[in-house]
């Protein structure tokens, strides 16, 4: 039945019907007090609660769209911000138009098309304004306020129009005050909404499913809320009618709205997370492709780093060293600007050579001899400019490039700063060790050409070793090897023994008591096939510093070997020595290299004198001793050279198990004139003698000497007295010259031989 309401003070009239205050009319009356009678209107509930459902759905769909329209493909979030505006704005519509269907009163109600179609363009424009403040960047404070405002303004012009498409006479008494409460909880609504948007943007965690759900939930109350707010400010007077009956309106129509929309929005939900989930695999396939990308980027850099840099100091290696020095000598011949003297030089390349390694990474082992390294690596960083490339070439060998120098002077403080910084103490193993360093200097173009300046760098560091080390030398036209270059010559060397330009000459023994032969002593010649015979003295310190000496060494123990079996097999026996440098000495496998040549030429150890100079001897005595003692199981005879240059201590010699000294040829040449030498050689001779060992003289070159070595019982004489060094086949014909004689009366003792025998 209808409703009867009391009002007072001034009137509004509609259509002749008075109302009470604060509701809408068209006119003005005196203060009187009217009643007036409106239909009281009915709800069904299931429509109700489809009505907010279907709000929560939208809401629910309308979150999943504003992660689509925030995307980087900005031409598929506009096509997003398009299709989830219409999607979006048919949800708001329909619940709303739901909402209004499930509102009844007592007389017939329709709803006029073109109001009822312009409430839903309000609601789609209110949709894109949302998704457009979504997928800005931020939220500020500034943006949700306009945007709440201007969504809210549109989900009211959307509800009031739907209901101005309720066409009745007289019509509708609107309660002001609810009126202003819907619209304030639409904009409320509204920025609640936008804070939901951006907070369920940076959600990506398991929940973010139940938290969606829950904040649809959440706004479809809200959207609801405002709803019914504003149809409570609906009062429709009694006995007006509805114009508009017979236009859009039944519960086909609210069922057929209800389906459409679900449709719609179920639809728009699948596309959205299939397309979710599409995005997904794509960001996972490049996040895939990233960390594929990642890899090989590392990978890139550690060929790199290994192609161009020193794998233990991290230094560059001599590659990068020499790119860098092409590049810089091409950018100073560009520039060809004078500096000051009056010359053009530009540039300097330092060789940097560590004296006392050896013996450093030998004793303490090579985990020390990589601290060293290391050590010294990071001194020379210390003292190298920014502009400055410093590199490591080889095992203790290092080039420095100098860019912008401005004299040889400078070269030479910057070199003396070097020296100074490689001979403070390197701490190995909880003690001090002590080495220095040789520095060569070279300055571009004033000592050469590009492609000479490192040789030449070389040669200088070489002088300055051979000056006893610790000190930089400046190149001088001198020092340059020529031909017998040392970059050059190793490079040779290590092919010389394949194409056969080595071979073995012999310098005899001489037997003091009988005369004859008691052996030879093997010297190694190099003919080079361009440059001719080039000497031990230039090739073994190339060998030695270029890490030849050991295949080197290895050849001639083997070829003496050889040359020991051919004469056995000629009927002369004879012992062969073989000189054997430090490097040898320390190879762990020296004993098994010496007895596989043995057995493989079937030779007895005891033809096989291995010598070794007594400095290099004491230089390192346990190494020393531990190659003696195996040498002398397998019974190789073992020879101490050079006696009394060194500083060996009679306790060392002791414990050494050799059977020979040999005094050097310094002693020997001043026999005749000096007694001091005179009294060296025959303590020397007394203590061998004592110590059980035979005592050999080299450097014999006259008569008088040998008859003073004899005298004072030298066991073994050799020099050019008796026969300058020859091959193998020369030998055997004088042996058997010399055998001639003895046969006669004669020994090889009696004998000078011919000059060039």
């Amino acid at each position: 039945m209808p409703r009867r309401l009391k009002f007072a003070t001034w009137v509004p009239i509609v259509s002749g019907v008075s109302c009470r205050p604060g509701l809408l009319a068209c006119g003005l009356q005196t203060n009187n007090i009217h009643t007036v009678d409106f239909l009281l209107p009915r709800y069904d509930p299931w429509l109700v609660a489809t009505s907010v459902l279907i709000a929560s759905f939208a809401s629910y769909v309308t979150l999943d769209l504003a992660k689509r329209v925030c995307g980087d493909d900005h031409a598929m979030a506009r096509i997003w911000w398009a299709g989830g505006s219409v999607a979006m704005g048919t949800g708001i519509w329909s619940m709303h138009f739901v909402g209004m269907l499930a509102y009844t009163l007592p007389i017939a109600l329709g709803y006029g098309r073109v109001l009822t179609f312009l409430s839903w363009v309000a609601a789609i424009a209110v949709s894109g304004v949302a998704l457009y403040v979504a997928s800005r960047g931020s939220l500020t404070i500034r943006r949700l306020a306009i945007g709440s405002t201007l969504m809210g303004a549109g989900i009211c012009t959307m509800h009031y129009t739907g209901m101005a498409a309720l066409d009745l006479a007289p019509g509708i008494v609107w309660n002001l005050p609810l009126v202003a409460a819907s619209a304030v909880i639409a904009v409320i609504a509204s920025a609640a909404a936008l804070r939901i948007f951006f907070w369920l943007r940076g959600l990506t965690d398991s929940r973010g499913f139940a938290h969606q759900a829950a904040a649809a939930f959440v706004m479809g109350l809200a959207i609801s809320g405002m709803h019914y707010t504003a149809m409570a400010a609906v009062n429709v007077p009694a006995g007006s009618v509805c114009l508009s009956a017979a236009d859009l309106g039944g519960s086909g129509l609210s069922s057929l709205v209800v389906l459409a929309s679900g449709s719609l929005l179920g639809m728009t939900l699948f596309t959205s997370v299939l397309d979710a989930r599409m995005q997904g695999k794509t960001n996972l396939l490049a996040r895939s492709l990233t960390a594929t990308n990642i890899q090989l980027q590392t990978a890139n850099e550690e060929l790199r780093r290994q192609a161009f840099l020193d794998p233990l100091t991290h230094l560059a290696n001599r590659l990068l060293f020499e790119d860098r020095l092409a590049h810089a000598l091409a950018r100073s011949e560009r520039a060809d600007v004078p500096i000051r003297g009056g010359r053009p030089s530009s540039l300097a390349v330092l060789f940097v050579d560590l004296d006392g390694f050896k013996p450093v990474n030998d004793s303490f082992g090579h985990a020390a001899g990589d601290i060293v390294l290391k050590e010294a690596a990071r001194r020379l960083l210390g003292v190298a400019r920014e502009c400055d490339t410093v590199a490591r070439v080889g095992g203790d060998e290092f080039l420095l490039l100098m860019e912008d120098v401005s004299s040889v002077v400078e070269c030479s403080s910057f070199a003396e700063r070097l020296v100074n910084a490689l001979a403070s103490p390197f701490d190995i193993a909880n003690r001090q060790i002590q080495i220095s360093a040789s520095v060569g200097i070279v300055v571009f173009p004033e000592h050469g050409p590009g492609d000479k300046l490192i040789a030449r760098a070389d040669a200088a560091m070489y002088a300055a070793k051979k000056a006893g080390g610790n000190i930089f030398a400046i190149f001088e036209p001198h020092m340059d090897g020529g031909p017998f270059e040392p970059l050059s010559l190793q490079n040779d060397l290590r092919h010389a023994m394949d194409r056969g330009e080595l071979t073995l000459h012999y310098k005899p023994k001489v037997d003091g008591r009988h005369g004859g032969l008691a052996g030879a002593e093997a010297l190694l010649r190099w003919n080079h096939p361009r440059l001719g015979p080039i000497g031990p003295t230039v090739f073994i310190p190339i060998a030695e510093r270029f890490g030849i000496i050991h295949r080197l060494g290895a050849w001639v123990i083997d070829e003496a070997c050889r040359q020991l079996r051919a004469w056995e097999d000629g009927g002369l026996h004879t012992r062969i020595a073989v000189n054997v440098s430090v490097h040898q000495l320390r190879q762990p496998d020296l004993v098994e290299r010496v007895g596989e040549a043995l057995r493989r030429h079937q030779v007895q150890a005891s033809r096989l004198l291995l010598e070794i100079t007594e400095s290099v001897a004491m230089e390192d005595f346990k190494a020393t001793q531990r190659a003696f003692e195996g040498l002398g199981r397998i019974g190789v005879f073992l020879s101490i050279d050079d006696f009394g240059t060194g500083y060996s201590s009679l306790s060392y010699l002791r414990q050494l198990p050799a059977k020979e000294l040999k005094i050097d040829r310094s002693f020997v040449s001043d026999l005749k004139s000096s007694g001091d030498a005179r009294a060296v050689v025959d303590a020397v001779v007394r203590l061998a003698h004592a110590l059980g060992l035979r005592v050999v003289a080299e450097g014999v070159e006259t008569v008088s000497q040998r008859d003073i070595l004899l005298a004072l019982g030298c066991d073994e004489l050799q020099g050019f007295l008796f026969a300058r060094p020859m091959s193998a086949d020369d030998l055997t014909s004088w042996v058997r010259g010399g055998a001639g004689d003895a046969a006669r009366g004669t020994s090889i003792l009696g004998e000078r031989a011919p000059a060039n025998a």
